[in-house]
């Protein structure tokens, strides 16, 4: 019997993804033990400051791919949102799971739609990438800062008589079985999802061919490729969570459609395109999109965002 220990954030929602990989793993596997392993992340433990003012590689994941690398754990589960575009020295991506619903969702007090919200009202996020596009969609609303885990967020959400409501990813909200709060998915015509979003990581040791061989039943072939055109995009501008940069692949048949999006901090300035290839050709769609953004200015918000962090 082979022992495997997954390593994990020790959120509610991380901890019910990692279940998800471990039960998947169980099954194909019954004969090993598969326990899952905690571990607190930078991101986990400073909870009183917006993400960008705290750092940006690796928030979420240095933490763990330090007891991946030490060998402490054989694979790690992660959000692939949370993921840096470039991996630490000797680890890789072994798996992609099949990506749920990447859209974000609105989740209100008095089940309000976000096109009813009036001039000044709040709406609470984490994220400078919906805080942008809804700046953009309603430059009358109020936007605010709001940090903690999902029951964190809803509970700060539904104690603060400021707050109308709140986005957060509805991939979360489905994996945690709180569908039944959400007042309404957010088109991606008001907000494209971030880079990745919805899809889990498998994350190994490159030079781990057993470990590499057992996650591959994981694999989803369509949302790997879909996420890795995603973060091509995402490299070749060089972004963060320090910068409003959203992306979202779509595969139809045999062709890929990724749209993409920069935006300044207050969602004055939008550089939004499509383009679509051929699925094997991902990596040079992720790259030619961020180059006709750059192209078209979107450069020029990047290097004014970079100068001041």
């Amino acid at each position: 019997m082979k022992k495997i220990r997954i390593g994990t954030r020790g959120s509610r929602l991380a901890l019910a993804q990692a279940r998800q990989v471990q039960e998947a793993l169980q099954s194909a596997y019954p004969d090993h033990e598969i326990e899952l392993v905690a571990i607190k992340t930078t991101g986990d433990k400073i909870m009183d400051a917006p993400l960008p003012k705290i750092g940006d590689k690796g928030l979420f994941t240095k933490e763990i791919e330090k007891e991946l690398i030490a060998g402490t754990i054989d694979l790690a589960v992660h959000s692939l949102k949370d993921m840096p575009t470039e991996l630490p020295a000797g680890l890789m991506i072994g798996a992609v799971t099949r990506r749920l619903d990447p859209r974000d969702v609105f989740i209100s007090k008095q089940g309000k739609s976000l096109g009813s919200l009036r001039h000044g009202d709040t709406v609470a996020t984490g994220s400078l990438r919906r805080k942008a596009q809804l700046m953009a969609f309603n430059p009358g609303l109020t936007v605010i800062d709001i940090r903690g885990n999902v029951e964190t967020r809803l509970t700060k959400m539904k104690s603060d008589p400021r707050i109308q409501g709140i986005i957060l990813a509805g991939a979360g909200i489905e994996r945690l079985g709180m569908t039944e709060a959400v007042t309404e998915i957010v088109p991606e015509e008001i907000i494209i999802p971030a880079v990745g979003q919805a899809a889990l990581a498998v994350e190994i040791r490159e030079h781990d061919p057993l470990t590499q061989e057992l996650v591959a039943v994981l694999d989803h072939w369509e949302s790997r490729i879909a996420v890795s055109c995603e973060r091509v995009f995402l490299s070749k501008l060089g972004g963060g969570c320090q910068v409003p940069i959203a992306g979202l692949a779509r595969l139809s048949d045999d062709k890929l459609t990724l749209t993409g999006l920069v935006a300044s901090l207050d969602g004055g300035e939008i550089y939004r395109g499509s383009l679509s290839d051929g699925i094997t050709n991902f990596s040079e769609l992720g790259k030619n999109l961020a180059q006709k953004l750059l192209d078209a200015g979107a450069g020029k918000i990047l290097d004014k965002i970079y100068e001041n962090i």
